[in-house]
């Protein structure tokens, strides 16, 4: 215990002597526990949904108005057609649709069982068979408010995109974009304290490289080898798993560049202010956890708080999601898919300038 006590000494004021170091191990921890016990939620509710009603009758009321007494679903949208329909699901501002057809009132009172469509984005299977299973309760209660008869109005479900509710479709993707996040930001976020920590930082500030010249060095090896490593991965999820691409593919490569890039400024943001390749790799864990977690991978975005809700506009992983379910299940184009483009292309840029700023003030 003599020999040991020495130690145990000097390791915990070499951890915690650093400011930096005792928030990294008290202090975010404690802050994402408390952030994800708020947001991450298994519950289904606020679902929102379009209503084509082609009947606009007091009993079609009556039933819309069942769908939202419980508040698991919300009425966002009133479609038109059925070219509306398809456009508001494409572009993921609606997660179902209640469809009531023209005669329903009549057929109800006549003792013929209308049919109503209710449609759901299949791209998330967990979330979509919940949401049947809500619709056809509703229907339910309906029936027995309406005189007790079981089948007296039936619905007719259909998850779009994902018709037979296969979970591969839906888990295999977004695993595709949880270890090309993991790969990026990890092994970059060394690429900066590495060279301090072997001595090799102090040729480079010898030399007439710019910074963003510096950054953009760091970026492109490790995008390259990201490309390869998201290829292999695709190959896998087609050939194993039947994962199908309705989309272009140079689409999809075209914005996991983006994606990428974005990454590896994040990374090269930790990297530059690091002190150790210890530091830098406890800190990009750090990050992962919650752009995992709060991407809409695990948990629906639309359940978390507001606060939450809004927070997860930084985060890349929840672009990327959106981006890939769009183009491999959904097979939508740049029309569709434009605002998370636009707000991946933001972050990316953003992070690569904080990144190239970090670095020139390390240096001073």
């Amino acid at each position: 215990m003599k020999r040991l006590k020495p130690m145990l000494v000097k390791e915990f004021l070499q951890m915690l002597r650093d400011p930096r170091m005792r928030l990294v191990v008290f202090g975010l921890p404690v802050m994402q526990m408390l952030i994800m016990a708020f947001a991450l939620t298994t519950d289904v509710n606020r679902i929102r949904t379009g209503l084509l009603d082609r009947d606009r009758s007091v009993a079609s009321r009556a039933l819309v108005a069942a769908f939202e007494a419980g508040g698991y679903f919300r009425m966002v949208a009133a479609p038109e057609n059925e070219a509306e329909v398809r456009r508001l699901l494409d572009a993921g501002r609606v997660q179902a649709m209640v469809v009531i057809p023209s005669g329903f009132s009549e057929d109800l009172s006549g003792g013929r069982p209308p049919v109503v469509q209710v449609i759901c984005d299949g791209t998330d299977s967990n979330t979509t068979a919940i949401v049947l299973g809500y619709a056809e309760a509703i229907m339910a209660g309906f029936n027995a408010r309406q005189g007790g008869a079981a089948e007296l109005v039936t619905v007719a479900v259909r998850a779009w995109y994902n018709p037979n509710q296969e979970s591969p479709l839906y888990y295999v993707p977004a695993l595709i974009a949880v270890m090309l996040l993991v790969f990026s930001i990890m092994l970059t976020s060394i690429a900066i304290v590495r060279e301090k920590e072997i001595g090799t930082i102090e040729q480079v500030m010898v030399t007439p490289i710019a910074n963003l010249e510096f950054i953009l060095g760091k970026t492109i090896p490790y995008m390259i080898t990201g490309y390869l490593t998201m290829t292999v991965m695709l190959a896998a999820a087609v050939a194993i798993f039947g994962v199908r691409i309705h989309g272009s593919l140079f689409l999809l490569y075209l914005l996991t560049g983006i994606f990428l890039a974005g990454n590896l400024g994040l990374a090269l943001w930790v990297s530059a202010g690091a002190r150790t390749q210890q530091q830098a790799l406890l800190t990009a864990f750090l990050i992962i956890m919650p752009c995992v977690m709060l991407s809409g991978f695990m948990f629906p975005i639309h359940n978390m708080p507001l606060s939450v809700r809004l927070a997860t506009w930084l985060n890349p992983m929840r672009w990327y999601l959106t981006i890939l379910r769009g183009v491999l299940t959904k097979g939508v184009g740049l029309a569709v898919l434009w605002p998370a483009v636009a707000a991946q292309g933001a972050l990316a840029v953003g992070f690569i300038l904080l990144a190239s700023r970090r670095f020139r003030k390390t240096l001073r």
